[in-house]
């Protein structure tokens, strides 16, 4: 699930259930400082999160695809700026 590492979580998805995916993503979203981010594996392209992350959050978070399938998708999120949002998030 997520890494030991300080530096930069990671979070595998494809070994969690799928109502509690996006939880532990935002649980880790919000405790990104800006200039850090998270990683996220996925068996799928995880493109609704990106969707959520562009029209809940626009301009707080940045996307790319650090692999592109087909049986395995990773992303770097990265927390670009702090702003309070009214997300949850924590307004980082």
């Amino acid at each position: 699930m997520t890494s030991p590492s300080a530096e930069k979580p990671s979070i595998d998805v494809r070994v969690i259930p799928p109502g509690n995916r996006h939880p532990m993503i935002f649980d880790i979203l919000k405790s990104l400082e800006p200039g850090q981010g998270m990683e996220i594996t996925s068996d799928h392209d995880p493109r609704p999160l990106h969707y959520h992350l562009d029209t809940q959050f626009p301009g707080i978070f940045g996307w790319s695809y650090l692999e592109r399938g087909p049986a395995v998708w990773r992303v770097e999120i990265e927390r670009l700026k702090s702003q309070s949002c009214n997300c949850g998030c924590g307004g980082h």
